[in-house]
């Protein structure tokens, strides 16, 4: 049995190399001690209930922690940076039809949940498609 246990991990450990998503790194580790276990006690039933019951409890205990220490941060890129930054309306915003705003050098179609009159400061919110979703600062 302990020869089945091994493939199991083995099938396992590509599984969980090939999707990265921490789900069956658990069960291995639950494969290695049913593994261990068959070495000394020959039922099958217990060796399942180990590594079925092991896997789950490792998955719902220590899968969150981790994902959390092994969040890897954001980190805005191109387009995005603009996110947060102040621009200046170069054309006005009317409540129904964009208007254009000048932020980190260049000229962006801009729009905005109230009318916003030219030289106004504004930040920016989102990027909705390739308009700028702005709001005035006061």
């Amino acid at each position: 049995m302990t020869f089945i246990w091994l493939a199991i991990i083995l099938l396992l450990v590509v599984i969980e190399i090939s999707t990265v998503q921490l789900t069956t790194v658990w069960f291995v580790v639950s494969g290695i001690i049913s593994m261990i276990i068959s070495i000394f006690i020959n039922n099958i039933e217990i060796e399942f209930a180990i590594f079925v019951i092991g896997g789950i409890l490792l998955l719902f205990t220590t899968r969150p922690y981790l994902m959390k220490k092994l969040k890897v941060k954001e980190s805005r890129t191109n387009l995005d940076r603009v996110i947060g930054m102040h621009g200046v309306v170069t054309q006005d915003i009317e409540k129904l039809s964009p208007g254009e705003v000048k932020v980190d050098g260049k000229r962006w179609t801009a729009i905005a949940n109230e009318e916003i009159k030219k030289g106004k400061v504004v930040e920016i919110l989102k990027i909705e498609g390739v308009k700028l979703k702005v709001k005035e600062i006061d």
